[in-house]
């Protein structure tokens, strides 16, 4: 008799992760809720992380880090997955609760519900201003922000409505943005459950800031095909440094303070760029986003 497929297909994606993902994997592997398979697609770790990966069950998919586009990796992963719900898990998102696998995919007892995405805490050691996005973006609350459709760091979906729309990969990011807006185009329901709580968050440094927004803004000019305008930009910015400002008063955080004009100007002038370069693919047709790629890699390589 075959053997009986996985209720749950768990997708990881690793890359140098040797400091984080042994916990990541930990708290996986002590949830309530243990029927499933674990995928882990690797794009050319260097460290330890497939000495740690290969300690525990799972299959393992290894890239190579040029070849890795997240939206094409996704789709290339979940063809070679057999559970009827999808789950992703970052390799350096860990649940801060046993049952926080059981919370997030009981949400699809509702049968409306097509996907469904955690609620995620900074690392103890999240910068002020981190702590503070975090705050707004993933909310102890029933609903996340209106701008927050989807997120991936732990994240389900069915199977069958991956089928009805793949991850994109016209940009380099944003895939799980992409999805939610689509999802919510076509009148589909995304839950956000509070309760399926991860720790997960990034001190990037400017340089890594800089490529993780260029991506972002290259992404958005895709998915909401607008046109950002230099004054539009630098309303963001400076509404966006003026919200800093309380809270790290606040926090009692003066060298946060004093970064705030250097960090929030990267962070929207890298959007900016990379908006308009979205903003030129999309008017040339252009199908090449290994411009987004290179410049959000190079950032984690140098």
């Amino acid at each position: 008799m075959p053997e009986k497929a996985p209720a749950l297909s768990v997708i990881m994606r690793t890359k140098n992760s040797a400091g984080v993902v042994e916990q990541a994997l930990a708290a996986l592997f002590s949830q309530e809720h243990r029927d499933f398979e674990l995928l882990v697609v690797d794009s050319g770790s260097t460290d330890r992380t497939l000495e740690i990966v290969r300690a525990y069950p799972c299959r393992l998919i290894e890239i190579a880090a040029r070849d890795y586009y997240p939206g094409a990796v996704l789709n290339r992963a979940i063809e070679a997955t057999t559970g009827d719900l999808l789950v992703f898990q970052n390799s350096d998102a860990a649940p801060l609760s046993p049952r926080a696998l059981g919370d997030l995919v009981g949400a699809f007892a509702d049968p409306e519900v097509q996907a469904a995405f955690g609620r995620q805490l900074p690392r103890p050691e999240a910068h002020t201003w981190v702590r503070r996005d975090y705050e707004v973006s993933f909310p102890d609350a029933p609903c996340a922000p209106d701008w927050m459709p989807y997120a991936l760091p732990f994240a389900a979906m069915r199977r069958s409505a991956w089928k009805e729309h793949p991850f994109y990969s016209e940009a380099w990011g944003s895939e799980d943005t992409e999805w939610g807006y689509w999802a919510r185009r076509q009148g589909r329901r995304i839950a956000y459950v509070a309760s399926a709580v991860v720790m997960h968050s990034h001190n990037y440094t400017l340089r890594q800031l800089y490529g993780r927004r260029f991506i972002e803004g290259e992404a958005d000019a895709f998915i909401h095909a607008d046109r950002l305008s230099a004054a539009r930009m630098l309303w963001r910015f400076a509404l966006a440094a003026a919200r800093d400002v309380p809270y790290h008063l606040g926090c009692r955080d003066l060298p946060g303070l004093l970064r705030i004009p250097a960090r929030r100007g990267v962070y929207h002038w890298a959007y900016y760029r990379g908006h308009k370069l979205g903003e030129r693919r999309r008017r040339r047709g252009d199908k090449d986003a290994s411009v987004g790629q290179s410049v959000v890699l190079d950032s984690y390589d140098r």
